[in-house]
């Protein structure tokens, strides 16, 4: 085991990583940006070290920089929590080189995993169910209609080096395709300074469905079972739970042994997690891979009992998994919400500035993961989460109502937040009754 590690990111999950270092007897140092001098949580890390001025692209993605303090502060590891480098090979392959262990999978898994054509031709050695694609990139316009002519439209164009929902076209027709090719082969590159292009056909109306992986550099590989995040605006998660609410339990066996058997195709190690397309009639379909750990990872903490920082650490300093798959048995149901700095009647207009009243939720069933307090200055540099309410309870019902108790709780002022916004979607019949998809909430709660 480590005995000093870096974290390189900020704010909640900032938080979460030196919490789980503390509680294993390791030593952390917390970078910052001039931006975050004021975060509550940097007084709880060993040493802090700023590394630069607001913008990420001179402190938390400035990899000359984060190496320099890592190598001042003389640790053996860095985590780099979600976003920013968290799915950089290149950041992974350079800590390796200067000699520090990179908390995270190997750098092999991590391009091509990164990489979506890569991913797929995977996924197919793996015997993972696929949409119709184009079976590897198209590089013009030409090749993209032949495709689309294969696969049958509606198709999705998406971005090899994408991720996150981002870099994704939908084309109903070819006169559709042709003029959005062009377009989403210059934002791709512009965006992931990729432009790579490949297609599949569009699975309309789906549930977005991810499975939680742990594997150790000793070939063992577990899942931790499945979450629902099928509540999204705009392709980004707003609540996420798990299990999944209704889910067949022979499509749960199956999608979760699939994302096992992608993992071990690839020698994967540390936490990772297989996002699925489930359609109307059950079938699932594979989607991606998230070579890190997710924003969403405590529902399954919650119903698993198991620490998923604890063990990217403990895997990345060469430790066995020590449950085996018939151990792993879930309990409970756990749903989160995510608050964030935002305003949902603005069009989701950010609400960055000072929290001038603060008040979390508590009592039975109720966590929250946050680095926001009263008088905390949120920055309108960065991403707007402020932090993740996470319920947990014996089923379904009771974590809904739990969940709306503790958003009647909150108080965040004057700050404007998605809290609103949480509590009329656990609200909401769709929801109540798992009659849902991607789109839902677009269509139904925000239409203007």
């Amino acid at each position: 085991m480590f005995s000093r590690v870096l974290v390189a990111n900020r704010g909640e999950i900032a938080l979460r990583i030196i919490r789980a270092c503390k509680e294993l007897g390791i030593e952390t140092v917390a970078i910052f940006s001039e931006a975050d001098r004021n975060a509550g949580y940097l007084h709880l890390a060993d040493d802090r070290i700023c590394i630069g001025p607001a913008p990420s692209g001179e402190s938390y993605l400035n990899i000359p920089r984060i190496i320099a303090a890592a190598e001042i502060a003389d640790v053996q590891a860095i985590h780099p929590g979600y976003g920013f480098l968290a799915e950089n090979a290149h950041f992974a392959e350079v800590c390796r080189d200067c000699k520090i262990e990179f908390i995270g999978p190997g750098i092999e898994a991590m391009r091509t995993l990164g990489d979506k054509i890569k991913a797929k031709t995977m996924a197919r050695k793996a015997d993972v169910p696929m949409a119709p694609d184009s079976n590897g990139p198209v590089d013009t316009v030409d090749q993209a209609v032949h495709a689309a002519s294969q696969i049958g439209y509606p198709v999705a164009l998406k971005a090899a080096a994408g991720g996150g929902g981002r870099g994704i076209r939908f084309a109903h027709n070819e006169a559709t395709l042709r003029s959005s090719f062009k377009q989403a082969q210059t934002e791709a590159e512009i965006a992931f300074k990729d432009g790579r292009l490949y297609m599949e056909k569009c699975i309309e109306n789906f549930r977005h469905i991810e499975v939680q992986m742990l594997g150790d550099m000793h070939g063992n590989v577990v899942h931790l079972f499945e979450r629902e995040c099928s509540v999204q605006r705009r392709r980004q998660k707003l609540i996420e739970e798990s299990p999944a609410h209704g889910l067949d339990p022979k499509v749960r066996q199956d999608i979760c042994q699939a994302a096992v058997r992608l993992a071990k195709e690839v020698g994967y190690y540390s936490a990772g997690t297989v996002e699925f397309m489930l359609d109307q009639n059950n079938n699932f379909y594979f989607l991606e891979v998230n070579t890190r750990i997710q924003v969403e990872h405590p529902v399954t903490e919650m119903t698993t009992g198991e620490d998923l920082i604890k063990w990217q650490l403990r895997i990345a300093g060469g430790e066995k998994l020590t449950m085996t798959q018939d151990a792993i048995v879930p309990r409970g149901h756990s749903i989160e919400c995510r608050i964030n700095a935002e305003d949902p009647a603005a069009n989701f207009r950010p609400s960055p500035g000072r929290i001038d009243a603060f008040v979390a939720p508590g009592g039975p069933g109720v966590r929250w993961d946050s680095h926001a307090y009263q008088g905390y200055e949120i920055p309108p540099t960065y991403d707007s989460l402020v932090g993740k309410l996470i319920v947990h309870r014996a089923g379904r019902t009771e974590a809904i109502a739990t969940a709306r108790r503790a958003l009647d709780e909150f108080v965040i002022l004057p700050t404007k937040t998605t809290i609103p916004l949480c509590k009329d979607i656990l609200s909401h019949e769709r929801f109540i009754s798992g009659n849902w998809d991607t789109t839902y909430i677009e269509r139904e709660l925000l239409r203007t």
